[in-house]
């Protein structure tokens, strides 16, 4: 069941894309929000709106972490392993253990992708697949999310974790690769991808923190967070040319473009699927505002 609770305080380790958009939100309703972030820069940006920001990253220890996670009733992590691991843990393990015996802590978020299920050769995948992920990226990824079971189980955190597949949206989309002029049509058959946008991200979060669930429930939760139409890169770039009234290049096979490629964008284009949201509708009783990337380009446009 659903119930509405009183605003609480979230604590957000890596106020980027998702965290910064999420604590906004949560301000708005009354929420204290804190977290981190690596640069001085951005942290100051964040304060100026509200956020308690603190630096935080392999170089950046938490001063005083038992202060400033004191009253956490909502703990969000979004920061992505690196090669010796997961830092949240790494460094405050000892604390977050601590917040399962806090009797305001009410709930655990992971931030993880949908990456840890691997190729399924354009097939749907679901929270029941078992995870294959095919590179390092994705690796990296379900050794996070096991770090975090482990510590859910021992201290007793109800963890829910989040998969998601490409995000996008203000600032991050194709109509901002258009307009910048770095938008490629690149042409791998067969090739087809989830995406999610950022504001469906949010919202599916903060449904899921205000959501009770069964008191017989397994932990952790597991979510995929998608919208409804799964389709390949070349068809969203073409229709962010076509909002925007230029006409798309001439495609480019994958394996020219590959040969430029960020090893971001390559684990991406090494993997082929549909993800289902099918469990995010209905345990979450989430719905989309924006189910396809024609009505959240549109939107995009228009704002």
């Amino acid at each position: 069941m659903n119930e509405r609770k009183q605003p609480g305080k979230l604590f957000c380790f890596g106020l980027g894309y998702v965290g910064r958009r999420l604590g906004l939100k949560l301000l708005a309703g009354g929420w204290r929000v804190a977290g981190t972030t690596r640069s001085l820069e951005k942290a100051e940006a964040l304060r100026k709106h509200g956020f308690e920001v603190h630096l935080f990253d392999r170089g950046h220890h938490l001063a005083d972490p038992q202060r400033m996670l004191a009253g956490t009733t909502h703990l969000l992590t979004t920061i992505a392993p690196d090669a010796e691991g997961d830092v949240v843990i790494g460094q405050q393990h000892e604390r977050l253990a601590d917040l399962g015996n806090d009797e305001r802590f009410r709930w655990a978020g992971l931030i993880s992708t949908t990456g840890v299920y691997g190729d399924a050769q354009g097939a749907w995948v679901d929270e029941e697949t078992p995870p294959k992920p095919s590179g390092e990226r994705g690796r990296r990824r379900l050794e996070q999310e096991e770090a975090w079971k482990r510590l859910s189980r021992r201290a007793g955190l109800p963890l829910h974790i989040f998969r998601l597949p490409g995000i996008y949206g203000p600032g991050r989309s194709a109509l901002d690769q258009v307009k910048s002029g770095s938008a490629r049509l690149i042409d791998k058959p067969g090739q087809v991808f989830s995406r999610i946008h950022v504001d469906d991200i949010v919202g599916a979060l903060m449904v899921s923190m205000e959501k009770t669930r069964p008191d017989d429930a397994e932990w952790p939760a597991l979510y995929n967070i998608a919208d409804d139409l799964p389709a390949p890169s070349s068809e969203v770039t073409r229709y962010a040319f076509e909002l925007l009234g230029k006409t798309p290049p001439a495609p480019i096979p994958f394996e020219e473009a590959a040969k430029s490629m960020s090893p971001m964008a390559l684990s991406f284009y090494a993997d082929s699927r549909r993800v289902s949201n099918t469990r995010m509708k209905e345990e979450l009783g989430y719905e989309l505002i924006y189910p396809d990337y024609r009505s959240g380009l549109k939107a995009q446009l228009s704002s």
